[in-house]
This record gives C-alpha cells, structure tokens and sequence, in this order.
C-alpha cells in the first residue's frame, strides 16, 4: 500500500503523523512545499526508516554522528529509530518515503544516495497519488524498494562528535562560515597546540582539520546553491578571495563545477 497524505502538511507535522507511525504498509510517500516560518522538523525519530529527497531547494538532516546535506535529487537515507532533525531552504519541495523495517535492503547508517531519474519520478508519483491503493501503485512500491537498494552512496557530510572542543568549531564555522582562521589559530583560542588539535581532529571525525572544514564549507556551498544564491555569492560567503578559488576547491572536492554539478540533477 502507498499513501498520499495532504499536501498541506507542515515540516514538523509530517513527522508526527500517527497513521504514517502504526502502519504496517511497505512504504508512504509525502510531500511537503515549506513555508518561509517552518523550516524546521526539530530533533525527532519515528519506527519506520526515512529517505528525504529534494526537488528544488534544499535540505541538511542531523544525527548524533554528522550533518547530511541533501543535494538537489539526492537522498538521504535516515534508518528506523535514528535521533534526526531536518532543517530546510525556504521554498523548498521536500518528499519523505516512509519505509516499514526490512521492506527494502537499505543501509543500517545515515548516508546520501545518488537516485536515478526512475527512483526520483516513482517517489514523485507516489507522493502525489490519489488512490489508496491499486495494483499500479503496488507495483510501483516493489519497483522502487527493489532499485533503492541498488542506488550509490554519495559521501557528502559532515563528521559531528560531542568532543567539547570541536563542537565550538563547528558550531562556529556553521555561524560563520567565511571565518577563514588556521589551524593554529583555532588551536589557540582553545588552548591547545596545533598537533594536539589536529590528532583530536583526526581521531573523532577520521579527517584531516583541513578536509573536516572543507566539508562543512561544501555542505553550505550546496545548500546555498540549490537555494538560488549565485557562485559569486556563495563564494564570498564562505570567504574566498576570488570565485575561481572556491571553483578550483569544489572541483577538487566533487570532481565538476558547481553549475554542472546541480546541472546533472536538474537533467
């Protein structure tokens, strides 16, 4: 069975939907349009397993572990009973599919997946179905939980601990992410030696301080970006002195410039 459930719901009340928690059906499809005043789904967590997808605006999931960002036509995955908050650009087009536990072969960890132009339009159609349940929409829901499974991971997010110390930094970097300070500048303000910052760094989140930052600063830049801000824009946003340096940085990070990169999504 696919549910479509009124278009009308907010961010937060989607979530809190007591039909979508005790159904036992595979999958529920949701689409939300969000509104300039709720932008957020504070800190929540449901039985069923979440894949978020974005069609135009963006959207960055939460877990203990590390901040997600959902690229545009991504997904990203949340598995059942997963601590999770979801914060959105204004105006975004958001689709949540619902996924009963052991209805599909997907990971048992927080991840983006790349979705193929089927899997986005099979999520697309199911969120604006009005039949409860015929036997297209059964057959859509084996079609799409089967070609889930088979979707590659995109390794976009940010490592995230509750090491003191490196909470500040990210904390801060997150408010303002154009603060271009060093490593041994940050090791200052937290009394501490660079080596010493830099072996925490490592050993809490597995990357290097410089890839750690590059992360969030690609996080932003993406979110930025699929809000409508401009590379100029968000490049002077994130502090870089010149547009063809934050290029030369996204390339290096995602393998394309940041026009092809959301390109590829919108074709």
């Amino acid at each position: 069975m696919i549910t479509k459930f009124h278009q009308s719901l907010s961010l937060s009340k989607a979530f809190a939907d007591h039909e979508i928690e005790t159904s036992l059906a595979p999958v529920h499809a949701v689409r939300i349009d969000v509104s300039q005043n709720e932008r957020e789904a504070p800190e929540h967590r449901h039985r069923k397993g979440q894949l978020v997808m974005a069609s135009r605006g963006g959207v960055t999931c939460r877990v203990p572990s590390g901040l997600w960002m959902v690229p545009p036509h991504c997904g990203v995955w949340v598995p059942g009973g997963m601590q999770h908050s979801n914060v959105a650009t204004a105006n975004a087009r958001l689709f949540f599919l619902f996924i009963e536990p052991g209805a599909a072969d997907l990971p048992d960890r927080c991840c983006t997946l790349c979705l193929s132009p089927l899997v986005r339009e099979l999520i697309i159609e199911m969120a604006d179905q009005t039949a409860a349940a015929t036997a297209d929409s059964k057959l859509m829901a084996t079609l799409l939980l089967s070609a889930l499974s088979r979707m590659p991971v995109e390794h976009l997010h940010l490592p995230l601990t509750d090491e003191p110390r490196l909470v500040r930094i990210a904390s801060e970097l997150a408010d303002d992410p154009s603060d271009r300070s060093t490593m041994a500048q940050w090791a200052r303000r937290l009394g501490m030696s660079e080596n010493s910052l830099a072996r925490l760094v490592q050993h809490e989140t597995g990357l290097t301080f410089g890839r750690w930052r590059q992360q969030l600063q690609l996080i932003v830049a993406i979110r930025s970006l699929a809000a409508g801000a401009t590379v100029q824009q968000v490049s002077g946003d994130l502090g870089y002195e010149s547009v063809s340096a934050f290029i030369t940085m996204f390339k290096k990070a995602l393998g394309t410039s940041p026009a092809r990169y959301l390109g590829n999504f919108d074709r």
